[in-house]
């Protein structure tokens, strides 16, 4: 699903692969690490960084100077679920250094800061929203995403240290974030009390003493629309992106060697 957009609008084809260099785990990367450098039908080449962890997510550097430094332009973000797919391009400010021989030789800042969300696409279903309306649904989605994220990470619990996958994101946070949607034996303690008052909303009964009591007050009318399980099942990936952005960026930041491998 991750290049689902791209092959419904055939930009896949507007560029090409020039030379990919690759880093995996077991040779002691910090993560399987691919640098592509591509080049579009103007002939101007550029490099995307890719993570085999994160599929939904790439960044778009320029190619380095005769230094060897470099500026990351851009975050493209593409995944997909059963109500459709999500597609967008972040502007993001970053430096780093980046050498091409036998081996490419990649080292990234860890100050890299996101900015704003300049393009983008929907397909909901059968219905393919851009433009104006895309972009404005992805910025204030992405708003949402990052109040949540926000929240998620400043939950305290050790458990949270064995998530390692988006599997394990959602096993874990599903029960915490929506306690109506499992079944009993998985429902936080007390998330239940007397007094407690039900809302509806996308057909679902919300426990709003929950959200009150769980939740930072600007969440409340999120989680109690409805808005915040949307937003989960239809960009899970985005949801876990942010939530897992720190340690992206130190995995990024560190030295890595790649070998060129067959484009």
């Amino acid at each position: 699903m991750e290049k689902a957009g791209r092959k419904i609008d055939g930009s896949a084809a507007n560029e090409k692969k020039v030379s990919v260099y690759r880093a995996s785990k077991k040779d002691g990367a910090a993560q399987d690490i691919a640098v592509t450098v591509i080049k579009n039908k103007a002939s101007e080449q550029s490099v995307l960084i890719t993570l085999d962890k994160y599929p939904m997510m790439r960044l778009r550097c320029s190619m380095p100077d005769e230094n060897g430094g470099f500026f990351i332009n851009s975050l493209e973000y593409l995944s997909g679920s059963v109500h459709g797919w999500n597609e967008y391009s972040m502007e993001i400010l970053g430096t780093g250094s980046l050498s091409f021989g036998e081996t490419c030789v990649l080292e990234i800042d860890k100050d890299i800061e996101h900015i704003q969300i300049t393009s983008g696409r929907i397909q909901r279903y059968d219905t393919r929203i851009t433009g104006a309306q895309a972009l404005t649904s992805l910025r204030n989605r992405n708003e949402r995403i990052i109040a949540t994220t926000a929240w998620m990470t400043s939950f305290n619990t050790p458990e949270k240290q064995t998530i390692t996958d988006i599997e394990g994101f959602e096993s874990f946070w599903k029960p915490i974030l929506f306690p109506e949607l499992v079944s009993k034996k998985k429902k936080p303690e007390g998330w239940l009390k007397e007094g407690d008052v039900f809302i509806t909303a996308e057909d679902i009964h919300w426990n709003t003493g929950y959200t009150e009591r769980t939740f930072r007050e600007e969440l409340h009318p999120v989680r109690n629309s409805g808005t915040m399980l949307r937003d989960w099942e239809e960009t899970l990936s985005w949801i876990y992106l942010y939530y897992e952005w720190e340690n992206i960026k130190e995995t990024i930041s560190q030295k890595t060697i790649l070998r060129s491998v067959k484009k």
